[in-house]
């Protein structure tokens, strides 16, 4: 796959009519979608949580998580990104923004792209991340399934790497990532539903 480059990325996502969901009650967090290089090859991190934790335990995630008492979104996904992998990057790294995603758990979602450029040294936290995994832009490139279920009108999204499933809001985020960034689609996330394990 081609080398996708930082300011076409930036420019991709600066064009980009992201949509902002209100809170309605909800809590805010943000996830960080980082933009790395391995050997040549491009793609971002992505993060299997440890099955000790009270909230979607075991499943795979980007870093992330709430915002703190006066952060926005980029500052959260750049803390959560440090306290997480141990990777501090600065507001000069961040490259935008894609659409909100509203969880069932009672979250909003903020994704914010980052670009990390030559692949840092990372120091996981146990605490959180069983499981640290870089996914090329190769293996990202792929089509996303849309399955019907009956306790809902929204296609669950399933995004099928990793030799797994990757549902929303991770299997969301990153499908549109992918339509946006590698296939220049403007693809929107709130119409993708989570799977009924997801929804606590």
């Amino acid at each position: 796959m081609p080398q996708v480059v930082r300011s076409e990325v930036a420019g991709a996502l600066n064009a980009f009519p992201s949509v902002r969901e209100p809170a309605n009650g909800k809590r805010a967090a943000a996830v960080a979608i980082t933009l790395v290089e391995r050997d040549g090859e491009q793609g971002v991190w992505v993060t299997r949580r440890v099955p000790t934790l009270r909230a979607h335990a075991g499943q795979w995630a980007l870093p992330g998580g709430r915002l703190d008492e006066g952060e926005d979104a980029v500052t959260a996904a750049l803390r959560e990104l440090h306290e997480e992998l141990g990777v501090e990057l600065g507001p000069d790294h961040v490259l935008g923004r894609l659409d909100d995603y509203v969880t069932r758990s009672g979250y909003v979602i903020t994704p914010v792209v980052l670009w990390a450029g030559a692949e840092p040294a990372t120091s996981p936290n146990p605490d959180e991340v069983a499981r640290l995994v870089f996914l090329s832009l190769a293996e990202l490139d792929v089509d996303a399934r849309f399955v019907h279920i009956p306790e809902s009108d929204r296609p669950v999204i399933q995004l099928p790497v990793l030799d797994t499933l990757l549902h929303a809001p991770t299997g969301a985020v990153l499908h549109q990532f992918r339509e946006l960034v590698l296939r220049g689609r403007t693809t929107r996330v709130a119409g993708f539903e989570q799977p009924v394990f997801a929804w606590r």
